[in-house]
């Protein structure tokens, strides 16, 4: 792929699918709502192969000039909280259809949506229902549009074990949202970047959906415990019902960084396991790795007081 535009650029997940574009020889767009902020969040080696746009996927003008002329496109926009008129609707259902039709009219040969593992269009909770309409929105509009599910994702700045760290060095006890029995399959968010990459190289995988898993299953007040072993610390562990923690959701919601919302409190009260249906990083032939690995380099007492 020479050019590849991708929405939601400077993400969590955005910006690592830059940079393995970029470092790969791509000529990469980045389309973001605010692209004076963009160059803050990527290498400087990146700089020289990407160009920004003022894109927001609300705004069918904005997403065409964006779009036109690229070989591929990436959607990896979302919204985790619903304020200021960004709503779960408008970003993942409208925005998505939106990317998925300028992306057929203008002649894009690829087209890759960043979905979520457990994205179901009937589900009760809006995040994930409209996850799943976003999916069939888009497949309407591009059928030979690639699908792919993250489970949580893991890595620097994350919201999973960041999260989970800074809880633990500030608060004498966490709290283990319905009884933490949550079973979790985290996946590395650099394998999912990886993975990005090589479905935009490999024709084969036009019109297929992934689910990007992590190579073991936890019960999330196994995460817990993993995160306080790492920091150092040991705390108390209360047990809240998911009506409670969707009420302090609902509270930090007001937060500029909320440590909580109400999507993830709705994801927790599902499994986020892989089904094994459809592909996922074998097919790519990927070995994706575990949290072992990783979160001890990033949130471990070292880098706590570094």
């Amino acid at each position: 792929m020479a050019t590849v535009v991708v929405f939601g650029g400077t993400g969590f997940l955005g910006r690592r699918i830059v940079h393995r574009l970029a470092a790969a020889g791509a000529a990469v767009r980045v389309a973001v709502r605010n692209p004076e902020e963009a160059p803050s969040v990527l290498p400087a080696a990146d700089l020289a192969r990407v160009r920004f746009f003022r894109t927001d996927v609300r705004e069918q003008t904005s997403v065409a000039a964006a779009t036109a002329g690229a070989d591929a496109v990436v959607n990896a926009v979302s919204a985790y909280v619903e304020k200021a008129g960004v709503t779960f609707e408008s970003v993942h259902v409208q925005g998505a259809e939106t990317v998925a039709r300028e992306a057929i009219r203008l002649g894009v040969a690829r087209l890759v949506l960043i979905s979520g593992l457990g994205a179901d269009p009937q589900s009760r909770s809006s995040y994930i229902r409209t996850r799943g309409r976003g999916e069939l929105a888009v497949l309407q509009a591009f059928p030979n549009a690639t699908i792919v599910r993250p489970s949580a994702m893991f890595g620097p700045g994350d919201a999973l074990f960041s999260t989970l760290a800074d809880l633990t060095r500030l608060l004498p006890a966490l709290p283990l949202i319905g009884g933490g029995r949550t079973r979790l399959q985290p996946v590395y968010v650099e394998d999912v970047s990886e993975a990005v990459a090589r479905i935009l190289a490999d024709p084969e995988t036009v019109g297929r959906t992934y689910e990007l898993a992590g190579p073991r299953v936890y019960m999330l007040r196994d995460l817990v415990r993993f995160t306080m072993r790492v920091v150092g610390k040991r705390r108390l562990l209360i047990p809240v019902p998911f009506a409670v923690a969707e009420i302090q959701a609902r509270l930090f919601e007001f937060l500029p960084r909320p440590p909580l919302t109400t999507g993830q409190v709705d994801l927790l009260k599902a499994d986020s396991v892989a089904s094994g249906a459809v592909p996922g990083f074998p097919e790519l032939n990927i070995r994706p790795r575990a949290i072992e690995d990783v979160v001890p380099t990033y949130i471990g007492v070292s880098q706590a007081t570094t």
